[in-house]
This record gives C-alpha cells, sequence and structure tokens, in this order.
C-alpha cells in the first residue's frame, strides 16, 4: 500500500510544538500524549528491526508503530486483528444499523464530561433497544447488539453518536426459539427516539453531582439551573436513525471494518498543508442532493492550530472503551452459546444447522521483497531511538507505511 502524500503525524511534527506553546497549560495529559505518540509513529524513536531477503540479500528497516488507538497510522492492523474474532461471531441473518445522536446542547456538556457522557450515551442506546425489542408489541425478544462510539463530525466538529450494529432478531422469552423480525423492518424509529430521550436525560440528571461546568456552562452546577437547561429537551425531537438491513455478514464485516477503529480523520483525506493552512476533504451532508441523496465531497482550509484542536477533541479518556457488546453479543461468563444461537436460527428457517467452522491457525508473516519477491528474515532488532547496527553503510529501504 502506497504511503499517503501527507499524514496527521507530518501536521504534528509541523505544527505541534507552537501548539503546545500556545495551549501551555490547557491540554490534558491524555492529548499531550496522542501528540508525542502519533509524532514518534514509525520513526527511529520507538526502535524496528532490519530484514533481510533470503535470496537477493535486500535489507529493509521498519520502524515500529506507536499503537494508540487515535492514530491514523495504526488502526488498519487493529482493525484486522479485531475482525478476525468478530467474524465468527456473526449470525446468519441480515443485520440493521442504528445510530443514536445526542442533540447540540447536551454534546457541548459531554465535551467537558466525556467519561460520564459518553458512557451514558451507550447505556442508554443499548438500554433502548433491548427494551423495545423485548417489547412483545415488537419484537418480543432478547437481542444483542455491537456499539461504536464516534465523536466526529466530516468537518472534525464534536458530534457524538453511537452506531449500533444489530442481528435482525432475537431470542424468545422461554429461550428455545428464535424469533425473526420482519423484512427489512427492525424497530419503528419514533418509539426508539421517545425511549432514548427519555432514559439519557433521566440518567443525565441523576449524575449531575458528576458532572464539572465551565465557562459559560458555569451556571449549570446548580441543580435548579441544571433542570431548566435539559426541560425544552425532553420536548424536542431527537435524532435515531435506521439504516436499511445490510447485504449479508459478508456487508457486515465491511462495515466493521471501515468504522469500528476509524480515526477522527483518516490520511487519505488529507489534501496539502503549509504554514497558514491545513487542507482536507469533508463531506457536506446539507448540501445532498434532494432527489438521489448523493452527498458532496468539499475541500475545507483550516489554520494549523484550528485543525489540531479539532483533531484533539476526539481524545477519548484513558481506558475508555469504544466498542461494547450487549445482550446476546455481550462477552464474559454469562455470554450465550453462538452455535446455539445459530441451530435455532436453522430450526426457525426450516434448514440444516451449519458446523461450527474450524479456527485457522494464526501465521504472522514478513512482507515480500519488494525487489525479487522473495523472503524477508528478520535479522536484527533495534530499540528505542538507536541506530541498526546490521545495516549500517548499506543502502536501505525504510518502510515507514
Amino acid at each position: 500500500m502506497l504511503r499517503p502524500s501527507l499524514e496527521v503525524a507530518d501536521i504534528l511534527r509541523a505544527h505541534g510544538e507552537a501548539f503546545r506553546r500556545a495551549h501551555a497549560g490547557h491540554l490534558s495529559l491524555g492529548q499531550l500524549k496522542v501528540m508525542s505518540a502519533i509524532e514518534a509513529c514509525r520513526t527511529a524513536a520507538l526502535g524496528g528491526h532490519v530484514a533481510r531477503c533470503d535470496d537477493c540479500r535486500h535489507l529493509a528497516v521498519s520502524y515500529n508503530s506507536c499503537r494508540n488507538r487515535h492514530c491514523p497510522k495504526c488502526q488498519g492492523a487493529a482493525a484486522r486483528a479485531w475482525l478476525a474474532e468478530r467474524e465468527a461471531d456473526l449470525l446468519p441473518v441480515p443485520y440493521f444499523h442504528v445510530v443514536f445522536t445526542l442533540p447540540g446542547p447536551l454534546a457541548a456538556i459531554a465535551l467537558h464530561n466525556k467519561a460520564v457522557v459518553y458512557d451514558l450515551l451507550f447505556k442508554a442506546a443499548a438500554e433502548t433497544l433491548l427494551t423495545i425489542a423485548t417489547d412483545p408489541r415488537h419484537l418480543g425478544a432478547r437481542i444483542g447488539l455491537v456499539a461504536v462510539l464516534h465523536t466526529w463530525g466530516s468537518a472534525l466538529t464534536h458530534h457524538p453518536h453511537v452506531q449500533c450494529i444489530v442481528p435482525g432478531g432475537g431470542l424468545s422469552p422461554d429461550g428455545e426459539r428464535w424469533v425473526a423480525c420482519r423484512p427489512g423492518f427492525f424497530l419503528p424509529v419514533r418509539v426508539l427516539s421517545r425511549l432514548f430521550r427519555r432514559l439519557f436525560l433521566d440518567k443525565l440528571a441523576a449524575a449531575h453531582g458528576r458532572l464539572a461546568f465551565f465557562g459559560d456552562l458555569a451556571p449549570l452546577a446548580v441543580p435548579s439551573a441544571f433542570q431548566a437547561h435539559l426541560a425544552p429537551l425532553r420536548r424536542a425531537e431527537w435524532v435515531v436513525y435506521a439504516k436499511p438491513p445490510f447485504g449479508g455478514p459478508a456487508a457486515v464485516l465491511a462495515y466493521l471494518a471501515r468504522y469500528t477503529h476509524r480515526t477522527a480523520i483518516a490520511n487519505s483525506r488529507l489534501v496539502g498543508m503549509d504554514d497558514h493552512a491545513v487542507r482536507f476533504r469533508w463531506k457536506d451532508y446539507r448540501s445532498a442532493e434532494p432527489a438521489t441523496g448523493a452527498v458532496r465531497l468539499k475541500t475545507m482550509s483550516l489554520r494549523p492550530d484550528e485543525f489540531l484542536r479539532r483533531f484533539l477533541l476526539h481524545v477519548l479518556p484513558a481506558g475508555f472503551h469504544r466498542i461494547r457488546h450487549y445482550g446476546l453479543l455481550a462477552k464474559g461468563s454469562h455470554a450465550i452459546d453462538l452455535d446455539r444461537l445459530r441451530a435455532l436460527i436453522a430450526e426457525q428457517a426450516g434448514a440444516a444447522a451449519p458446523e461450527p467452522a474450524e479456527a485457522e491457525p494464526e501465521t504472522t508473516t514478513l512482507p515480500a521483497c519488494p525487489c525479487c519477491g522473495g523472503r524477508m528474515r528478520i535479522i536484527e532488532i533495534f530499540g528505542r531511538g538507536r541506530t541498526p547496527r546490521t545495516a549500517a553503510g548499506l543502502p536501505l529501504w525504510f518502510d515507514t507505511s
């Protein structure tokens, strides 16, 4: 894969130090760590290894990645490893995609209380789906879901929302049969929206003592002012969006590959950078074609300071899980036997139960030699900030992809 001509790491290396000085005392430890990790990613600062081709003796130096979850360059490998595990969890049913979004006034509160408010967003969204699905007037079954937190819009603005991937059906109350949803329809969006609104606002009101308020929001520290602030939101329409079902398990995996480990901006969206501006592509959803719904792709130009400010808005609290599993797909000691679920689904469809897939042995291989296609073998590992001894004075191919 070709290395993008411009990366977030390049922007941080060029403008990061000036940004730190300009915002000294206003950056969190987590934001500073993210900046340092991305700046050092795939450089000698993190060490690496030297590989040599068995055939043509070509040498290649590869530097270690930072593995930070906010680094656009590192998430490809993390996504592939995660997907390999999730592939075994897929059920042979249609999957639906439901998005729960926080209104703007609450997003402002979330920005200064990420751990608390994002956690409430997860819980309210999951509880909404599990509750409505259990209701016999709708599906009348126990369902499962995978929820992924995204905190950004296409222009890097703060836009917290949870994207839920839900199998189209669930387990009957007695646990003896699979209950399939209606073709092409999962749960009513208006009902989901109303319950989500009530659950989230109730949970937020109960968490008031754990919230911090700054700047224009400082008056909300008074409980009565906070309740008054929430009152209009109890009457407003909240956005819950249900997309059409995926085209099968392969489409679910393709979606998860794109979204589970996505960062605030991909390197491929970056267009250019100079001393005065960073330019990147973004989707202007407000200018979508009314007839087709096609979204127009535009180029945005931001001052480097503003670009970095927006990028760092989306640094999550340390240890915060942005991918969570609920219901039938929950992990741990109370996890449901997925093979049994597949058997019940096959029984409901009148088909034979599928045989459990055998896990393929994991293999770790290096890329083929770029010169002759031969096998590359690691011959030296060097530590942080060290220079490889094996390759001294010889022409090298530096792999920084």
